[in-house]
């Protein structure tokens, strides 16, 4: 088990350094967004929307795409500039015939200012946290405990969403935002013979959020409840606790490029039971996404740390990491899939059991946006 976790540290470290070196490159060529970047996102797009044997990216220059497509005309070519224009950080489209002579060239149309509150809007100002244990996404993945007492070989599955209910207008030229969030993030054993419910942890929230540019605000108010499954409780051996809490939050998320973001906050829990639980927590990360793409423009390196500091765990910390691989070309609901390898390393996150430490390696796939 050392020798398991030692080549996982490692090699979970050499795919964050070499993210961290290639959005370092990326961030020191265009602070904002960087046409290598945008030409691999504008790839990506058009192998998504359109057949490749028809339209290719000539190149990016200061925004300006510029394409090959001798065999489009008309609707097709519209559909083409229409779908690029739409593209955060295309200045216009310019498109080419197979003797470079320009066929069209277009400026995006001006995006409206949301100068209006409006119901259900698009996205969310504040981006979900892609190492947080208990952030309400939609996952399975499967862990191997390590040195568990009662558990090895564990699948996860995670059912939850951020929603978006309204959106307007705000101070210093930014929006706010208020949604819901939901989330079940249950675990069982996948070493008995029929695997198992062991813990299901139930999540609502009342998230309120202010957005500037890249920087983002979001305070929540949120209720947390644990539910042991019936099978295991059938083994005889548990003594059950009811962990239920309410609690509020507040992060700070900074989006210093399209390829780096750190976040910070914390929290505070009341309404607790067990009542002697400890109320103060902190939390803090860092994500990493690479400018580049590889397997012609269909997957993009991605890499996240998650921090928690639990003053119920004496403040030591509680250690996530996640590193893999984002399908650019897949999307399920307006999300796109990543494969992600897992490491964790502090408090138990599931229900009763976070009197207990826990370690864990995995793999798993999740919806990101």
């Amino acid at each position: 088990m050392k020798r398991l976790r030692i080549l996982f540290l490692r090699y979970g470290a050499l795919v964050a350094a070499c993210v961290l070196t290639l959005a370092g490159s990326a961030h020191g060529e265009q602070p904002h967004r960087g046409d290598r970047f945008l030409e691999g996102y504008v790839t990506a797009v058009l192998a998504r929307e359109f057949p490749l044997d028809k339209v290719s990216v000539v190149e990016v220059r200061d925004g300006m795409v510029t394409l090959s497509a001798p065999a489009l005309r008309g609707t097709e070519l519209d559909r083409v500039t229409a779908v690029l224009t739409d593209v955060d950080g295309v200045a216009g489209v310019k498109v080419v015939d197979g003797e470079n002579t320009v066929v069209t060239v277009s400026p995006p149309a001006p995006k409206p200012q949301e100068e209006r509150t409006s119901l259900l809007p698009k996205g969310l100002l504040f981006a979900p946290l892609l190492a947080d244990p208990r952030w309400p996404r939609f996952s399975v993945s499967y862990r191997y405990f390590i040195d568990d007492k009662e558990l090895e070989h564990v699948g996860a599955a995670n059912f939850g969403e951020s929603v978006a209910i309204v959106r307007g207008p705000a101070f210093w030229d930014g929006h706010w935002e208020a949604g819901i969030q939901g989330g079940v993030f249950s675990i069982f054993d996948l070493a008995s013979q029929s695997s198992d419910l062991i813990n299901a942890d139930y999540l609502i929230a009342f998230p309120a959020t202010y957005r500037h540019g890249g920087l983002a605000f979001m305070t929540r108010l949120f209720h947390q409840s644990s539910h042991l499954g019936d099978e295991y409780l059938l083994r005889g051996d548990t003594n059950r606790v009811n962990l239920s809490y309410e609690a509020v939050d507040l992060k700070l998320s900074e989006q210093l490029s399209d390829t780096l973001r750190f976040y910070g906050g914390g929290g505070y829990l009341f309404h607790r039971e067990p009542s002697d639980l400890e109320p103060w927590f902190t939390q803090a990360g860092l994500e990493l996404k690479s400018p580049w793409t590889i397997f012609s423009n269909r997957l993009r390196p991605l890499a996240a740390l998650d921090l928690q500091n639990h003053e119920e765990n004496n403040w030591n910390a509680d250690v996530s990491l996640r590193a893999g691989l984002q399908w650019e070309s897949l999307r399920v609901v307006d999300r796109k899939i990543a494969l992600m390898f897992e490491y964790y390393d502090g408090r138990n996150p599931n229900g009763q059991f976070y009197t207990r430490s826990l370690e864990y390696v995995g793999i798993g796939f999740y919806l990101t946006l």
